[in-house]
Protein backbone atom coordinates (compact mmCIF):
# COMPACT_ATOMS: atom_id res chain seq x y z
CA UNK A 1 0.00 0.00 0.00
CA UNK A 2 1.53 3.41 -0.98
CA UNK A 3 2.00 6.07 1.69
CA UNK A 4 -0.54 8.76 1.33
CA UNK A 5 0.66 12.17 -0.63
CA UNK A 6 0.95 15.41 1.63
CA UNK A 7 -1.56 17.93 0.82
CA UNK A 8 0.64 20.81 -0.01
CA UNK A 9 -0.06 24.60 1.21
CA UNK A 10 1.66 27.53 0.59
CA UNK A 11 2.75 30.58 3.10
CA UNK A 12 0.29 32.68 2.01
CA UNK A 13 -2.57 30.75 1.83
CA UNK A 14 -2.25 29.59 5.42
CA UNK A 15 -1.32 32.90 6.78
CA UNK A 16 -4.78 33.84 4.77
CA UNK A 17 -6.45 31.18 6.42
CA UNK A 18 -5.18 31.98 9.73
CA UNK A 19 -6.01 35.63 9.32
CA UNK A 20 -9.62 34.64 8.55
CA UNK A 21 -9.49 32.13 11.85
CA UNK A 22 -8.87 34.98 13.91
CA UNK A 23 -10.97 36.96 12.74
CA UNK A 24 -14.08 35.00 12.61
CA UNK A 25 -12.89 34.21 16.33
CA UNK A 26 -12.90 37.54 16.93
CA UNK A 27 -16.44 38.29 16.07
CA UNK A 28 -17.94 35.15 17.46
CA UNK A 29 -16.87 35.61 20.79
CA UNK A 30 -18.38 39.32 20.32
CA UNK A 31 -21.49 37.91 18.82
CA UNK A 32 -21.77 35.17 21.34
CA UNK A 33 -24.90 36.37 23.50
CA UNK A 34 -26.71 36.00 19.85
CA UNK A 35 -25.39 32.95 18.86
CA UNK A 36 -28.19 29.96 18.83
CA UNK A 37 -25.80 27.35 19.80
CA UNK A 38 -23.07 27.35 21.73
CA UNK A 39 -19.32 28.88 21.27
CA UNK A 40 -17.74 25.35 20.49
CA UNK A 41 -19.98 24.75 17.41
CA UNK A 42 -19.31 28.25 16.36
CA UNK A 43 -15.63 28.00 16.97
CA UNK A 44 -15.96 24.58 14.57
CA UNK A 45 -17.46 26.15 11.85
CA UNK A 46 -15.62 29.54 11.64
CA UNK A 47 -12.40 27.06 11.56
CA UNK A 48 -14.05 24.68 8.89
CA UNK A 49 -14.71 27.85 6.66
CA UNK A 50 -11.36 29.48 6.73
CA UNK A 51 -9.51 26.41 7.05
CA UNK A 52 -9.77 25.34 3.79
CA UNK A 53 -7.86 28.42 2.35
CA UNK A 54 -4.81 27.18 2.98
CA UNK A 55 -5.76 24.65 0.79
CA UNK A 56 -7.31 26.85 -2.11
CA UNK A 57 -5.11 26.00 -4.32
CA UNK A 58 -4.50 22.13 -4.15
CA UNK A 59 -7.73 20.95 -3.46
CA UNK A 60 -9.79 23.84 -4.57
CA UNK A 61 -13.21 22.15 -4.96
CA UNK A 62 -13.11 20.01 -1.91
CA UNK A 63 -11.76 23.29 0.12
CA UNK A 64 -14.83 25.12 -1.59
CA UNK A 65 -17.62 22.52 -1.00
CA UNK A 66 -16.08 22.13 2.72
CA UNK A 67 -16.18 26.48 3.22
CA UNK A 68 -19.93 26.29 1.79
CA UNK A 69 -20.97 23.57 3.83
CA UNK A 70 -20.03 25.11 6.93
CA UNK A 71 -21.28 28.61 6.13
CA UNK A 72 -24.47 27.07 5.21
CA UNK A 73 -24.50 24.93 8.64
CA UNK A 74 -23.51 28.49 10.59
CA UNK A 75 -26.12 30.34 9.13
CA UNK A 76 -28.61 27.93 9.75
CA UNK A 77 -28.12 26.96 12.91
CA UNK A 78 -25.51 29.13 14.63
CA UNK A 79 -25.63 32.68 13.30
CA UNK A 80 -24.97 34.46 9.84
CA UNK A 81 -21.32 36.11 10.41
CA UNK A 82 -19.91 39.18 8.21
CA UNK A 83 -16.69 38.03 7.32
CA UNK A 84 -17.78 33.99 6.19
CA UNK A 85 -18.99 35.11 3.35
CA UNK A 86 -15.38 36.69 2.75
CA UNK A 87 -13.80 33.58 3.16
CA UNK A 88 -16.51 31.59 0.87
CA UNK A 89 -15.86 34.44 -1.65
CA UNK A 90 -11.96 33.91 -2.20
CA UNK A 91 -12.95 29.73 -1.98
CA UNK A 92 -15.23 30.77 -5.07
CA UNK A 93 -12.67 32.42 -7.00
CA UNK A 94 -9.76 30.01 -6.37
CA UNK A 95 -11.72 26.96 -7.59
CA UNK A 96 -12.72 28.72 -10.80
CA UNK A 97 -8.91 29.69 -10.87
CA UNK A 98 -7.32 26.34 -9.67
CA UNK A 99 -9.67 24.20 -10.73
CA UNK A 100 -9.77 21.77 -13.95
CA UNK A 101 -12.48 22.67 -15.69
CA UNK A 102 -15.14 20.47 -15.31
CA UNK A 103 -14.90 20.74 -11.50
CA UNK A 104 -14.85 24.21 -11.55
CA UNK A 105 -18.45 24.56 -13.38
CA UNK A 106 -19.49 22.93 -9.93
CA UNK A 107 -18.53 26.31 -8.19
CA UNK A 108 -21.77 27.92 -9.45
CA UNK A 109 -24.53 26.05 -8.39
CA UNK A 110 -22.86 25.05 -4.93
CA UNK A 111 -22.55 29.43 -4.64
CA UNK A 112 -26.20 29.36 -5.51
CA UNK A 113 -26.78 26.84 -2.59
CA UNK A 114 -24.92 28.64 0.07
CA UNK A 115 -26.04 31.91 -1.00
CA UNK A 116 -30.07 30.65 0.10
CA UNK A 117 -28.96 28.89 2.98
CA UNK A 118 -27.04 32.39 4.38
CA UNK A 119 -29.86 34.49 3.12
CA UNK A 120 -32.85 32.17 4.38
CA UNK A 121 -33.97 34.38 7.28
CA UNK A 122 -34.29 37.45 5.64
CA UNK A 123 -34.24 36.98 1.81
CA UNK A 124 -37.70 37.36 0.92
CA UNK A 125 -37.68 40.55 2.51
CA UNK A 126 -34.74 41.83 1.13
CA UNK A 127 -34.39 40.00 -2.48
CA UNK A 128 -32.63 42.09 -4.53
CA UNK A 129 -29.75 41.81 -1.80
CA UNK A 130 -29.08 38.01 -1.91
CA UNK A 131 -29.22 38.37 -5.59
CA UNK A 132 -26.77 41.23 -5.68
CA UNK A 133 -24.54 39.43 -3.12
CA UNK A 134 -25.14 35.92 -5.84
CA UNK A 135 -24.10 38.26 -8.65
CA UNK A 136 -20.41 39.84 -7.13
CA UNK A 137 -20.31 35.58 -6.27
CA UNK A 138 -20.44 34.70 -9.70
CA UNK A 139 -18.08 37.35 -11.26
CA UNK A 140 -15.76 36.43 -8.55
CA UNK A 141 -15.49 33.02 -9.78
CA UNK A 142 -16.08 34.03 -14.05
CA UNK A 143 -12.75 35.62 -12.71
CA UNK A 144 -10.94 33.09 -12.11
CA UNK A 145 -12.12 30.93 -14.32
CA UNK A 146 -11.48 33.09 -17.23
CA UNK A 147 -7.89 33.74 -15.70
CA UNK A 148 -7.22 29.76 -15.77
CA UNK A 149 -8.59 29.55 -19.38
CA UNK A 150 -6.76 32.18 -20.62
CA UNK A 151 -3.32 30.91 -19.37
CA UNK A 152 -4.43 27.47 -20.45
CA UNK A 153 -4.35 28.89 -24.23
CA UNK A 154 -0.60 30.38 -23.27
CA UNK A 155 0.29 27.17 -21.98
CA UNK A 156 -1.13 25.69 -25.14
CA UNK A 157 0.22 28.15 -27.32
CA UNK A 158 3.75 27.82 -26.11
CA UNK A 159 3.64 23.83 -26.36
CA UNK A 160 2.70 24.30 -30.27
CA UNK A 161 5.71 27.07 -31.13
CA UNK A 162 7.90 24.71 -28.80
CA UNK A 163 6.88 21.47 -31.42
CA UNK A 164 7.01 24.15 -34.28
CA UNK A 165 11.23 25.41 -33.22
CA UNK A 166 11.84 21.24 -32.22
CA UNK A 167 10.52 20.75 -35.87
CA UNK A 168 11.58 23.26 -37.72
CA UNK A 169 15.45 22.92 -35.96
CA UNK A 170 15.08 19.02 -37.10
CA UNK A 171 14.70 19.96 -40.56
CA UNK A 172 17.52 22.22 -40.48
CA UNK A 173 19.72 19.47 -38.71
CA UNK A 174 18.58 17.12 -41.25
CA UNK A 175 19.57 19.66 -44.08
CA UNK A 176 22.65 20.30 -42.12
CA UNK A 177 23.69 16.86 -42.41
CA UNK A 178 22.65 15.98 -46.07
CA UNK A 179 24.47 19.06 -47.17
CA UNK A 180 27.78 18.33 -44.99
CA UNK A 181 28.41 14.72 -44.99
CA UNK A 182 25.56 13.56 -48.38
CA UNK A 183 27.48 15.46 -51.07
CA UNK A 184 31.40 14.14 -49.87
CA UNK A 185 29.79 10.13 -49.40
CA UNK A 186 28.84 10.81 -52.96
CA UNK A 187 31.56 12.36 -54.44
CA UNK A 188 33.93 9.51 -52.63
CA UNK A 189 31.71 6.77 -53.83
CA UNK A 190 32.36 8.03 -57.60
CA UNK A 191 35.97 8.48 -56.48
CA UNK A 192 36.09 4.73 -55.42
CA UNK A 193 34.05 3.10 -58.43
CA UNK A 194 36.41 5.29 -60.47
CA UNK A 195 39.70 3.72 -59.00
CA UNK A 196 38.32 0.23 -58.67
CA UNK A 197 37.79 0.28 -63.10
CA UNK A 198 41.46 2.27 -63.57
CA UNK A 199 43.29 0.22 -60.67
CA UNK A 200 44.63 -2.23 -63.55
CA UNK A 201 44.92 -0.46 -66.24
CA UNK A 202 45.81 3.19 -65.00
CA UNK A 203 47.39 2.80 -61.25
CA UNK A 204 48.99 6.32 -61.24
CA UNK A 205 45.46 7.76 -61.97
CA UNK A 206 43.97 5.00 -59.25
CA UNK A 207 46.37 6.05 -56.91
CA UNK A 208 45.52 10.17 -57.48
CA UNK A 209 41.54 9.03 -57.24
CA UNK A 210 42.39 7.16 -53.97
CA UNK A 211 44.55 9.68 -52.44
CA UNK A 212 41.51 12.34 -53.07
CA UNK A 213 39.20 10.22 -51.77
CA UNK A 214 41.42 9.83 -48.12
CA UNK A 215 41.27 13.49 -48.65
CA UNK A 216 37.60 14.09 -49.40
CA UNK A 217 36.82 11.82 -46.10
CA UNK A 218 38.60 13.67 -43.57
CA UNK A 219 37.31 16.72 -45.11
CA UNK A 220 33.88 14.75 -44.16
CA UNK A 221 34.44 13.25 -40.79
CA UNK A 222 36.21 16.94 -39.84
CA UNK A 223 32.45 18.65 -40.92
CA UNK A 224 30.73 15.47 -38.99
CA UNK A 225 32.60 16.50 -36.19
CA UNK A 226 32.26 20.12 -36.12
CA UNK A 227 28.48 19.68 -36.63
CA UNK A 228 28.36 16.99 -33.42
CA UNK A 229 30.00 19.48 -31.22
CA UNK A 230 28.13 21.96 -32.00
CA UNK A 231 25.09 20.16 -31.03
CA UNK A 232 26.69 19.38 -28.00
CA UNK A 233 27.46 22.45 -26.85
CA UNK A 234 23.74 23.96 -27.70
CA UNK A 235 22.73 20.87 -25.29
CA UNK A 236 24.88 22.68 -22.69
CA UNK A 237 27.22 19.73 -22.67
CA UNK A 238 31.31 20.19 -22.88
CA UNK A 239 32.77 19.38 -26.45
CA UNK A 240 36.23 18.53 -25.27
CA UNK A 241 38.27 19.70 -22.76
CA UNK A 242 37.30 20.19 -19.41
CA UNK A 243 34.31 20.85 -17.10
CA UNK A 244 33.30 23.94 -17.65
CA UNK A 245 32.94 23.15 -21.82
CA UNK A 246 36.36 25.00 -23.04
CA UNK A 247 37.64 23.29 -25.76
CA UNK A 248 42.03 22.81 -25.62
CA UNK A 249 43.21 24.75 -28.89
CA UNK A 250 45.37 21.15 -29.31
CA UNK A 251 42.27 19.23 -29.54
CA UNK A 252 40.74 20.97 -32.35
CA UNK A 253 40.75 19.56 -35.92
CA UNK A 254 40.11 23.40 -37.30
CA UNK A 255 40.18 27.06 -36.57
CA UNK A 256 38.89 28.30 -32.73
CA UNK A 257 36.04 29.39 -34.34
CA UNK A 258 33.90 26.40 -36.17
CA UNK A 259 30.67 28.33 -37.58
CA UNK A 260 32.84 29.67 -41.03
CA UNK A 261 33.49 26.46 -41.35
CA UNK A 262 30.41 24.83 -40.57
CA UNK A 263 28.87 27.88 -42.91
CA UNK A 264 30.80 27.83 -45.91
CA UNK A 265 29.35 30.92 -48.46
CA UNK A 266 30.20 31.79 -52.26
CA UNK A 267 33.59 32.56 -51.63
CA UNK A 268 33.87 28.57 -50.94
CA UNK A 269 32.53 27.53 -54.33
CA UNK A 270 36.05 26.82 -55.32
CA UNK A 271 36.83 23.57 -53.02
CA UNK A 272 33.56 22.51 -53.72
CA UNK A 273 34.40 22.28 -57.74
CA UNK A 274 37.37 20.75 -56.37
CA UNK A 275 35.62 18.08 -54.75
CA UNK A 276 32.98 18.04 -57.93
CA UNK A 277 36.26 17.88 -60.19
CA UNK A 278 37.69 14.68 -58.45
CA UNK A 279 34.86 12.83 -59.59
CA UNK A 280 35.31 13.59 -63.03
CA UNK A 281 33.06 15.99 -63.57
CA UNK A 282 34.17 20.04 -65.02
CA UNK A 283 32.43 22.45 -63.33
CA UNK A 284 32.77 26.19 -64.55
CA UNK A 285 31.70 28.71 -62.29
CA UNK A 286 31.05 32.84 -62.81
CA UNK A 287 30.04 34.64 -59.90
CA UNK A 288 29.30 38.42 -60.25
CA UNK A 289 31.33 40.24 -57.59
CA UNK A 290 28.14 42.01 -56.36
CA UNK A 291 27.07 38.73 -55.12
CA UNK A 292 29.76 38.35 -52.73
CA UNK A 293 28.00 41.08 -50.68
CA UNK A 294 24.83 39.87 -49.86
CA UNK A 295 24.00 38.95 -46.16
CA UNK A 296 25.21 35.94 -44.13
CA UNK A 297 22.07 34.03 -44.61
CA UNK A 298 21.81 34.52 -48.18
CA UNK A 299 25.38 33.83 -49.20
CA UNK A 300 25.44 30.23 -46.61
CA UNK A 301 21.95 29.06 -48.73
CA UNK A 302 23.51 30.07 -51.86
CA UNK A 303 25.82 27.99 -51.42
CA UNK A 304 24.18 25.15 -49.94
CA UNK A 305 21.93 25.04 -53.01
CA UNK A 306 24.66 25.29 -55.35
CA UNK A 307 26.28 22.48 -52.92
CA UNK A 308 23.24 19.98 -53.54
CA UNK A 309 22.22 20.30 -57.11
CA UNK A 310 26.03 19.46 -57.86
CA UNK A 311 25.80 16.56 -55.49
CA UNK A 312 22.67 15.82 -57.78
CA UNK A 313 24.83 16.15 -60.99
CA UNK A 314 27.07 13.47 -59.47
CA UNK A 315 25.00 11.11 -58.21
CA UNK A 316 22.23 11.05 -61.18
CA UNK A 317 22.73 12.55 -63.79
CA UNK A 318 26.45 10.64 -65.91
CA UNK A 319 27.47 14.02 -66.78
CA UNK A 320 30.34 15.51 -67.88
CA UNK A 321 30.32 18.41 -67.30
CA UNK A 322 27.96 21.76 -65.37
CA UNK A 323 27.40 25.37 -65.46
CA UNK A 324 27.34 27.32 -62.10
CA UNK A 325 26.24 31.08 -62.35
CA UNK A 326 24.92 33.14 -59.54
CA UNK A 327 24.73 36.81 -60.17
CA UNK A 328 22.82 39.86 -58.27
CA UNK A 329 19.64 41.62 -60.54
CA UNK A 330 16.40 43.15 -59.30
CA UNK A 331 17.74 42.97 -56.05
CA UNK A 332 17.89 39.32 -56.02
CA UNK A 333 20.09 36.63 -56.41
CA UNK A 334 19.93 34.12 -59.62
CA UNK A 335 21.25 30.47 -59.36
CA UNK A 336 21.85 28.72 -62.14
CA UNK A 337 23.29 25.38 -61.96
CA UNK A 338 23.11 23.59 -65.67
CA UNK A 339 24.58 20.03 -66.31
CA UNK A 340 24.99 17.99 -69.57
CA UNK A 341 23.87 14.57 -68.15
CA UNK A 342 20.77 12.60 -69.40
CA UNK A 343 17.92 15.04 -67.49
CA UNK A 344 15.27 13.80 -65.46
CA UNK A 345 12.65 11.54 -66.91
CA UNK A 346 9.14 12.95 -67.77
CA UNK A 347 7.32 12.98 -64.62
CA UNK A 348 9.79 12.72 -62.23
CA UNK A 349 9.00 13.31 -58.71
CA UNK A 350 11.61 15.94 -56.16
CA UNK A 351 14.01 14.01 -54.14
CA UNK A 352 15.33 14.49 -50.69
CA UNK A 353 17.47 17.29 -51.96
CA UNK A 354 15.56 18.69 -54.44
CA UNK A 355 13.16 19.16 -50.90
CA UNK A 356 15.92 20.69 -48.91
CA UNK A 357 16.45 23.08 -51.26
CA UNK A 358 13.00 24.54 -51.82
CA UNK A 359 12.93 24.45 -47.72
CA UNK A 360 15.87 26.34 -48.05
CA UNK A 361 14.23 29.16 -50.60
CA UNK A 362 10.80 29.02 -48.77
CA UNK A 363 12.29 30.30 -45.76
CA UNK A 364 13.80 33.25 -47.54
CA UNK A 365 10.78 33.89 -49.92
CA UNK A 366 12.41 32.84 -53.14
CA UNK A 367 11.32 30.82 -55.53
CA UNK A 368 12.73 27.51 -57.38
CA UNK A 369 12.47 26.10 -60.72
CA UNK A 370 14.03 22.64 -61.96
CA UNK A 371 13.38 20.81 -64.74
CA UNK A 372 15.48 19.07 -68.33
CA UNK A 373 17.43 21.68 -70.05
CA UNK A 374 16.83 22.80 -73.35
CA UNK A 375 19.60 21.36 -74.43
CA UNK A 376 19.10 18.41 -72.30
CA UNK A 377 20.36 17.52 -69.05
CA UNK A 378 19.06 18.74 -65.90
CA UNK A 379 18.41 22.57 -65.01
CA UNK A 380 17.78 24.36 -61.55
CA UNK A 381 16.89 27.95 -61.23
CA UNK A 382 16.60 29.52 -57.75
CA UNK A 383 15.44 33.41 -56.88
CA UNK A 384 16.61 34.89 -53.51
CA UNK A 385 15.50 38.67 -52.70
CA UNK A 386 17.91 40.02 -51.13
CA UNK A 387 16.76 42.36 -48.43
Amino acid sequence: MSPPVPIRTSPLDTALACAFLGAMVVERLGAAAGLRTGIPLALALSAAVAGPLAVRRTLPLAGYLTGSAALSAEALFVLPSPLTPYANLIGLYSLGLYATRRRAWLGPFAALLGMAAYFADFGHAYPVIPAGVLFFWLLGWAFGYGAARRAEERDAARSLLRQRVVAEERARLARELHDLVGHTVNVMLIQAGAARRLLDREPDRTRELLSGLEHTGREALDDLDRVLGLLRRSAGAPERGGPDGRTDPADRTGPADDEPLLQPGLADLGRLTGRIGQAGIRVTVRVDPAARQVPRSIDVSAYRIVQEALTNTVKHAQAGSADVTVQCAGGALDIEVCDDGRGAAPGYAPGRGLLGIAERVSVLGGSVEHERGERGGFRLHVVLPIP
